[in-house]
């Protein structure tokens, strides 16, 4: 039976997991908890998973209630497969579905950890992280889009968040600069749409 003929759900349920195509998707959920189990950061990429703010809160509870005390690094809660670590005064996870492999959500925990070590400049604990808040949003999203992974390398991360790690920890302005960088196609068809109109009604 080919990949082309045999729908996803299908193979799931009759072919050997190890056989399982990988999906493009396959980052759920990120999120960042204190060691109360607060929120301080959280991305949900399946938009039918937990779609509440207070459905999403449960599950971060029940999922710190079942791991912050535990020595493993992966889970099983409510049918998602969960990788985490902690540091000091502080927990990170990547949810992803129960099909999905552990190494692969791993590649990415460990990218997360690392690149927010650097940013950070080894001082990954609550107050750092509030901080730099700004900078934490953009290395997640340089890690992860729309649940697709983009990057494992933590010194790709960086540099692409125009960080260097012999400088201080991102501050405004290369977050800004960052931005800017990012948007500058954007920006440049903006600008020439808006001297095309200038020119056109001094005319």
């Amino acid at each position: 039976m080919t990949a082309q003929s045999c729908p996803r759900q299908h193979c799931a349920t009759t072919m050997d997991s190890t056989a399982l195509e990988p999906s493009l998707y396959t980052v759920k959920a990120v999120f960042i908890l204190d060691n109360d189990g607060n929120r301080l950061l959280s991305k949900y990429y399946d938009l039918e998973l937990y779609p509440s703010m207070k459905e999403q809160k449960n599950f971060e509870m029940n999922v710190f209630n079942k791991t912050h005390k535990a020595d493993n690094e992966i889970s099983f809660i409510e049918g998602m497969t969960i990788v985490y670590k902690s540091s000091i005064d502080l927990f990170f996870y990547v949810v992803g579905s129960a099909q999905e492999n552990e190494l692969m959500l791993m590649a990415v925990l460990n990218c997360l950890f690392e690149s927010l070590n650097q940013m950070l400049r080894k001082n990954v604990e609550k107050r750092t992280l509030l901080d730099n808040m700004d900078g934490v949003f953009l290395v997640v999203d340089e890690i992860i889009d729309g649940g697709v992974i983009l990057e494992s390398d933590p010194q790709q991360v960086i540099e692409k968040v125009n960080y260097r790690a012999d400088e201080n920890p991102l501050s405004e302005q290369s977050v800004a600069q960052h931005i800017t960088e990012k948007l500058a196609l954007t920006s440049n068809v903006l600008q020439s749409a808006k001297e095309q109109i200038k020119w056109s009604i001094l005319k």
